[in-house]
């Protein structure tokens, strides 16, 4: 069967061009390998036919679900096997005996979401839990931050749908002696299993053995090779109470013994609800590690740690400031310690309890105590911590390839000292952060993994640290698994009896080695496979967009680890990334696009680099939303890349007609303000609006937006340019947006006249379109000109007793973002940019001044709810909204937690988007829109975001500015 035959027979989909194959060949780790094809199985029909379709071309299947594996799980040159789509049913579950079945591809927090209704959830807790699967966790044994507490993700694993490599379908549970010894009797490949893992493990001399070379069994953390230590302890091998069950050996398997379909979990009921975090600081690394074992006498239900390094990555992280401000000085590490109980009273005494040991020690120089969302915060930016490594600027990052070892407690501090000193030793400045009450600190060296004198230092580094742990008998692997990174070191942890077995258990299991291969045995070589070719010559790329803050186009790109947060779903807010939201498809994530970028730069033999047509379909359906530029961990900036990428692929195959029209639009709107009633006329009338947008390709069910009567340039003549005022409290510049100029001008009005109102002096001078409609479409030269123009208009009257405002939150942003990129004048640009601000933001700075005050305004009570502009929440925040419009007394406001609207300028408009636009739009705000009673005032600061609210419910939305207007005495 060829793949063209497999695609037709799946119900699911099969892909086999390059762009898929290569997003999806990378994972969160340093490898790379391009696979086969992708598929994306409904059933487990589907997964039976690639099942045998790779028993007959010899080639095999890599399961994945989020693909944030870092030790290279998800990486391989076969069938990538991609479950997070389809299987994502809860179901069913058992209340009373608290557990729940699952399909893999169910996200662990959309779980607990579920779950907390109930009093219960799954215990496991990783940083990546708003996206990583239920699947991914069982694959890897999965820990989190609550092991210390509650176990790990093996210890919940009561029962697995499986599928074996000879496409039969078989379920593991617990098992009697009785049952166990029925299974023996079996003749399949079920029965086979069995009989091979009671003859390898029967022998009282094997099991000797076995626990003699494992990880010492009080490390609870221990992923190292198949886990027969774990079968070993059970009723059938031993006088162990415990039931065999083979789920404990699957759980950790990456995925190289069977296609797991279904999984039954053990539930636990919810933490107490009370809760304190003392955020221990340390001034040395090796008084941290001195504290963990005294700390841990507590009843902790965290004891994590972040050091200097993950600590100042976060201060480059726009959403991470906020997270930022419980700590004291400049520490080179913190504990965070959690207690929890079911009073405040209880807490606070174990919380004091806590603080007394903490003092009696001497180590800690400061210990402040969080509460409530203040420990949500610092949680936050401790699970921020693997992406923020790529904020380190240039080719030296922190590398996954130790940052896994686990050992006893009694023995972290000894271990961390010597591992400390061999990389003293390798001069290195490693990483320390994470689960330091498990015994499991992250240790990442920094290297370049470019140059082959650091691949060099990889292997030595890793090689050295597996014999530092084994000596401790600690886990060389404790919860990122084994992968490529260290599969490699297996036998030397184990010892060569040990690893035969596992062999031996692969081979029973998968016997034509389709399941995952290169993993836990026969593994490939740790240092080959990266994701970067050694001392290559690096990529020239010219840009028209300045890049070299993250030092070129290319490391922009590269700066995309894979941690997946892009992934992140609705329920769980933010902004990132809408159209993967709406589809679902891993092709439009941010993470998709950053490698997609990435891997044509790196390896296009065209002269233009950007002219790939995957390229345009990885980009196609980017909003240009801006959110990764704040919640992505690394900072990565795919608007930037996307425009960029247009600008150089338009160079080569032209602009668009159409795009042309939306670029240009403020210029037609000029014309159409010459004659706005017959414009309207047009744009309303069904039959002539139809015709329009059809002869474009705008959606039929797309209105399209009218003329103001009056442009805001004109007003401005009507009233001699100016508004003066004899005593005001500040001067300020307003920025005509081309978008207030032609469309919304009555908001331009309502600003003026409330700016005055309030005592402002405002002035307006004559000043170019922003050019976001141009940086839209890639058209970069133009979007420059403007940008220079402006500049050039700005840059003697803006300062900070004279700042620069603006309405439309994309258009004044492009101050703060896009002209720091594009301006030749620079110093000028950042100048502006400090002192350019959304009118939101500086009314709420006047009131933060006491320069306006609520007696300005109404006492009659009015509900609002507000949806912020997508480039506001990266580039600004929607706080300083929500304080405006709740500046009157009696005014209750929420925000609205809708993510992007949908629209994003253009894109909602287009044939080819709208009903993306639309899925986008009923995930969190059409729904709120249409609750809210219709004396609720909607609110909205973007003009598309109004048009989308408009087109999708039938509500006006009102411009804060308008509803503050409209509330003044």
């Amino acid at each position: 069967m060829s793949l063209k035959a497999l695609k037709s027979e799946l119900s699911g989909e099969l892909y086999d061009d390059n762009l898929i194959k290569s997003i999806y060949a990378t994972d969160a780790s340093v490898y790379r390998k391009l696979p086969f094809a992708v598929a994306y199985p409904k059933n487990n029909d589907d997964l039976k036919q690639l099942i045998q379709f790779a028993k007959a071309k010899n080639t095999s299947l890599i399961p994945r679900t989020a693909g944030t594996s870092l030790a290279g799980q998800c990486v391989g040159d076969g069938i990538i096997v991609d479950v997070s789509k389809y299987f994502t049913d809860i179901i069913n579950f058992d209340e009373k005996n608290k557990t729940i079945t699952v399909q893999p591809g169910v996200v662990r927090d959309v779980l607990n979401n579920y779950l907390k209704p109930h009093g219960l959830f799954f215990s496991p807790n990783t940083s990546t839990s708003n996206r990583c699967m239920i699947g991914g966790m069982v694959g890897n044994n999965s820990s989190g931050t609550t092991s210390i507490q509650y176990g790990v993700t093996r210890d919940k694993v009561l029962e697995m749908h499986t599928i074996l490599s000879d496409g039969s379908e078989v379920v593991f549970g617990e098992l009697s002696n009785d049952e166990f010894q029925e299974k023996l009797k079996q003749d399949d490949l079920e029965g086979q299993v069995y009989k091979t893992i009671f003859e390898e493990l029967k022998s009282e001399a094997v099991q000797k053995q076995v626990l003699n070379h494992f990880p010492k069994p009080e490390i609870h953390r221990r992923n190292t090779g198949y886990a027969i230590d774990e079968l070993i302890a059970t009723k059938v091998f031993s006088n162990s109470n415990s039931k065999f069950n083979m789920c404990k050996l699957l759980s950790g398997s990456e995925g190289t013994l069977a296609f797991t379909t279904q999984i039954t979990l053990k539930l636990d009921k919810l933490p107490p609800q009370e809760a304190v975090m003392v955020a221990v600081h340390f001034d040395s690394i090796k008084n941290c590690m001195q504290a963990v074992e005294s700390l841990m006498e507590h009843n902790l239900y965290a004891c994590e740690m972040m050091d200097k390094t993950i600590l100042d990555c976060t201060k480059h992280n726009k959403t991470q400031q906020d997270n930022r401000r419980f700590i004291i000085g400049d520490p080179k590490a913190i504990l965070m310690c959690e207690v929890r109980a079911e009073t405040i009273e209880e807490v606070d005494k174990q919380a004091q309890k806590l603080v007394n040991t903490i003092e009696s020690t001497g180590l800690s120089y400061a210990f402040p105590t969080l509460k409530g969302d203040n420990i949500n915060k610092a949680n936050e930016l401790r699970s921020a911590g693997l992406g923020l490594l790529g904020n380190i600027i240039g080719d030296k990052k922190g590398v996954a390839c130790i940052e896994d070892t686990a050992v006893a407690l009694t023995d972290l501090a000894n271990y961390i000292n010597e591992f400390s000193e061999l990389m003293q030793k390798h001069n290195q400045d490693a990483i320390y952060y994470a689960h330091a009450g498990a015994g499991e600190i992250h240790l990442r060296p920094i290297l370049d993994i470019k140059k082959s004198t650091d691949v060099h230092l990889f292997r030595l580094i890793t090689t050295e640290v597996a014999q530092l742990v084994k000596s401790y008998r600690g886990s060389m692997s404790g919860e990122h698994g084994d992968g490529i990174v260290r599969s490699e070191f297996i036998e030397f942890m184990i010892g060569q009896d040990n690893y035969n077995i596992l062999k031996r258990i692969k081979f029973v299991f998968d016997p034509e080695n389709i399941f995952n291969p290169g993993k836990i045995v026969n593994a490939l070589p740790m240092d080959a496979n990266l994701r970067y070719v050694s001392d290559r010559q690096e990529p020239e790329i010219e840009t028209l967009l300045d890049f070299s803050k993250s030092l070129g186009i290319l490391r922009e790109a590269e700066k995309c680890n894979g941690s997946g947060d892009c992934r992140k779903l609705p329920e769980f807010g933010g902004t990132m990334c809408p159209s993967y939201r709406a589809t679902r498809n891993e092709k439009d994530t941010t993470r998709a696009r950053a490698n997609a970028l990435r891997e044509f730069l790196t390896n296009s033999e065209k002269i233009n680099k950007f002219n790939h047509t995957e390229l345009k379909d990885v980009f196609d359906l980017c909003l240009s939303c801006k959110a990764c530029s704040s919640e992505c961990p690394s900072s990565v900036d795919v608007a930037s890349l996307k425009a960029e990428f247009q600008y150089q692929y338009q160079k080569e195959n032209g602009v668009p007609f159409r795009s042309k029209l939306f670029a240009y639009n403020n210029r037609f709107n000029g014309i159409g303000s010459k004659v706005p009633k017959l414009s309207n006329f047009v744009f309303s009338n069904p039959i002539l609006a139809s015709l329009i947008k059809k002869s474009i390709g705008i959606a039929s069910k797309r209105s399209l937006p009218l003329i103001s009567n009056i442009s805001l340039d004109k007003y401005l003549k009507s009233i001699d340019s100016q508004i003066y005022n004899k005593d005001y409290i500040k001067k300020i510049y307003l920025f005509n947006d081309e978008f207030t100029n032609h469309l919304d001008t009555s908001i331009g009005i309502d600003t003026l006249e409330l700016l005055t109102a309030l005592n402002y002096q405002v002035e307006v001078v004559k000043n170019e379109e922003s050019g976001r409609s141009f940086l839209s479409k890639g058209l970069l030269k133009q979007a420059k000109d403007f940008a220079n123009k402006n500049v050039s208009i700005y840059k003697d009257l803006i300062s900070e007793d004279t700042p620069l405002i603006g309405i439309e939150p994309s258009s004044i942003l492009t101050f703060k973002d896009e002209y720091l990129k594009l301006a030749d004048d620079k110093t000028s640009a950042e100048a502006i940019a400090k002192h350019c601000f959304l009118i939101e933001e500086f009314i709420q700075q006047e009131i933060d001044l006491g320069n306006i005050t609520p007696d300005q305004f109404t006492t009659q009570e009015q509900t609002i709810k507000f949806h912020g502009h997508c480039h506001q929440k990266a580039s600004s925040n929607q706080l300083s909204s929500f304080k405006v419009l709740n500046l009157p007394k009696n005014y209750k406001v929420t925000i609205i937690p809708s993510g992007c609207c949908g629209m994003a300028g253009s894109f909602g408009y287009e044939k080819e988007h709208y009903e993306v636009s639309m899925q986008i739009g009923e995930q969190t705000l059409f729904p709120a829109v249409r609750k809210a009673s219709q004396d609720t005032i909607i609110s909205a600061n973007g003009t598309s975001c109004r048009h989308q609210i408009k087109d999708g419910t039938q509500r006006e939305a009102k411009h804060p500015i308008t509803i503050l207007k409209e509330a003044l005495l």
